[in-house]
Formats: C-alpha cells, sequence, structure tokens
C-alpha cells in the first residue's frame, strides 16, 4: 500500500532517535521525545489551497525539521508516517 498525498500536504517518517544521553545513560521508549527530524516519503503537488498557489519546496527524500505536534500520525504496514502540510515543516537540513 502507497500513500499519495493531497494539494498541500507531505507525508514523513521519523528518523530514529538517539536512545542514550550524552553521558551513556539508557533512555526508556516513554523518556525519549518525540523525534521533529523526519525524511520526505511523498509529496502532494502543491496547486490552489485556501484560494492561495502553493508551490512545493520538499521534495522526496529531503530530511527537514517539522512542527513539534503537527499533523495527523498514520500507521501503515506495520510502520508510522505522519503526514503535515507543507507550512508545518520549518527547515529542510543539508
Amino acid at each position: 500500500m502507497t500513500v499519495k498525498p493531497l494539494a498541500d500536504r507531505v507525508v514523513l517518517k521519523a528518523v530514529e532517535v538517539e536512545e542514550t544521553t550524552g553521558s551513556g545513560i539508557i533512555l526508556a521508549a516513554s523518556a525519549q521525545e518525540k523525534p521533529q527530524i523526519a525524511e520526505v516519503v511523498a509529496v502532494g503537488p502543491g496547486g490552489i489551497v485556501d484560494g492561495n498557489e502553493v508551490e512545493m519546496y520538499v521534495k522526496v527524500g529531503d530530511k527537514v525539521i517539522a512542527s513539534k505536534y503537527a499533523g495527523t500520525e498514520v500507521k501503515l504496514n506495520k510502520e508510522e508516517f505522519t503526514i503535515v502540510r507543507q507550512n508545518d515543516i520549518l527547515a529542510i537540513v543539508e
């Protein structure tokens, strides 16, 4: 099953977070923060959204920083994804 986002939506997959602190302490899953860096898996076509022309600036494979609590989380084929609007993406990580 594949996901094809509509309009200005982008599908993100979280990048693995460190499970240990800098001093070597192993963190429990409940103590880890929700990752903000994610990889772009799919990008919508853009177009007219809410009466405004939207150009898509991100592309598949980009690493991005998204707003911490933005989007809708979905689980497909035992993998977790987040679907956000492009304006919820704060930066592209190079």
